[in-house]
């Protein structure tokens, strides 16, 4: 199973803003940090804001941030919004299976099994879990200078 770039950028999307902190984020600084167009991560915006994932302000000064915590947006919230299809096998899939086994199959039951483990991991993580674990991340961004570890002579 891979993921698509709708799902990396979202999740970018969100730790930005996260990273950002209260302040309001500007898709251009967004594309320009992570190099990707700006009509891409526009086009990701109106899932977000409607899963009530990301906000958005209108207006000369507006922008985008959470609309809640980052520790209250779990990495399943974000994936299930901007992934179109789970289907690991053709008997995920609704409509006809050319499959006989489709009722009876260990392979059915055990990917099925194997995505409820995904989807259980994810709910785990939240996107401040993913801010937390990257002390520069607000440099490496653009939205701050490097922290700097003082070390005390001995």
């Amino acid at each position: 199973m891979r993921l698509t770039k709708q799902t990396n950028y979202a999740v970018r999307m969100l730790m930005y803003c996260a990273a950002n902190g209260d302040k309001l984020s500007r898709v251009p600084e967004i594309a320009k940090a992570y190099g990707v167009s700006e009509l891409f991560l526009f086009k990701i915006l109106q899932p977000l804001n409607k899963a009530g994932l990301i906000e958005t302000v209108r207006g000369r000064n507006g922008g985008v941030r959470l609309p809640r915590p980052a520790s209250e947006i779990s990495l399943f919230q974000v994936v299930k919004v901007t992934e179109d299809s789970f289907a690991m096998a053709e008997c995920f899939e609704s409509g006809e299976i050319d499959c006989p086994l489709v009722d009876s199959c260990g392979l059915n039951s055990a990917l099925r099994k194997a995505l409820n483990a995904f989807f259980e991991v994810l709910q785990q993580y939240s996107i401040d879990d993913l801010v937390k674990a990257r002390p520069q991340i607000n440099f490496l961004l653009g939205l701050d200078e490097p922290v700097v570890k003082q070390t005390t002579a001995a």
